[in-house]
């Protein structure tokens, strides 16, 4: 996926990190950097990396942290990104690019679909670290939605080691669906969803999957009219899309599977540990929402079976 080079971006939907209090909410999506692309992938798409070595301390995506120190990211964001050119050549910016699309995507889809309007989400881009009402953002946490204060927040040097390690064009797909799968996390929040995440945590039909599943149905439903957002001016932002974009988000959505996972990393398949979802789980939650653009169709805890 890729930004027509005239299109605008608004970087009015961004902030940068600063400091804070301490934690009072529960990070939904957060996961670190991982040395290998597998763990890279998993990480990226909400994993904790206690869960692949078996570690208790980050076993779960809902830890919340101590906040300790604050971060800014480019302070001239708004001089850096300017077009859809700046979007296709820096990771931040294509950050910046794909939040405008993801959102205005959303302000005309929730009302017209769930009769209610859209409330703007502002993404936090740092360095190193921020402070969020949920906790400390950093590598370590990964993207994530903080439901305490309606924001997502993004270390984009996390972005940078999968352009500069893995390749530009793997990672600028893993970077727009990873940011459209945290807004679908503000969407479970705004439709009274996303406290359902509490409820269990862990399991093959837990709440906790359903709600990571629902988040890649919602990514796939932006993904299918992503063309269709344009720059305030009416410029199309992105470019249409490939038969090779969907077949490497599918390739990636089989990457992070809970059981892909866990079999990769030489431990038992154990349905009891699954936070996310099997490879299959979500590939068919992506197209679903890919194929049919409803957000009825997406709503995973309206499922009996997933």
């Amino acid at each position: 996926m890729t930004f027509n080079d005239d299109a605008r971006l608004d970087t009015s939907q961004i902030r940068g990190g600063g400091p804070g209090g301490a934690a009072r909410g529960l990070m939904i999506g957060g996961g670190g950097v991982g040395s290998l692309l597998l763990i890279g992938l998993f990480l990226l798409f909400g994993g904790r990396l206690g869960e692949l070595t078996g570690g208790t301390q980050e076993a779960s995506p809902f830890d919340t942290t101590q906040v300790r120190q604050g971060g800014s990211y480019h302070a001239d964001l708004s001089a850096r990104c300017r077009t859809g050119a700046d979007a296709n050549a820096y990771d931040d910016c294509r950050v910046v690019g794909t939040v405008n699309s993801v959102q205005q995507y959303w302000a005309r889809q929730l009302p017209a679909q769930a009769d209610r309007q859209y409330q703007p989400a502002y993404t936090t881009l740092y360095q190193g670290s921020a402070s969020s009402a949920c906790g400390t953002a950093s590598n370590q946490t990964g993207p994530f939605y903080c439901p305490a204060d309606k924001g997502i927040y993004i270390d984009a040097s996390f972005f940078s080691l999968l352009s500069s390690r893995y390749g530009a064009d793997g990672a600028s797909l893993a970077q727009m669906y990873v940011v459209a799968h945290e807004y679908g996390h503000a969407i479970q929040d705004q439709l009274g969803l996303l406290s359902r995440a509490q409820q269990d945590r862990q399991g093959a039909s837990s709440a906790a999957v359903r709600t990571e599943l629902m988040a890649d149905c919602l990514a796939g439903m932006w993904v299918k009219d992503a063309t269709t957002t344009t720059d305030t001016q009416g410029v199309t932002l992105i470019r249409p899309l490939t038969q090779q974009d969907i077949a490497s988000a599918l390739s990636a959505a089989e990457a992070v599977g809970d059981d892909h996972i866990q079999a990769s990393a030489g431990m038992r398949v154990n349905p009891e540990q699954f936070t996310h979802g099997t490879s299959a789980q979500r590939q068919q939650w992506f197209l679903t929402g890919y194929r049919y653009g409803d957000i009825n169709r997406c709503n995973t805890f309206n499922v009996r079976g997933l």
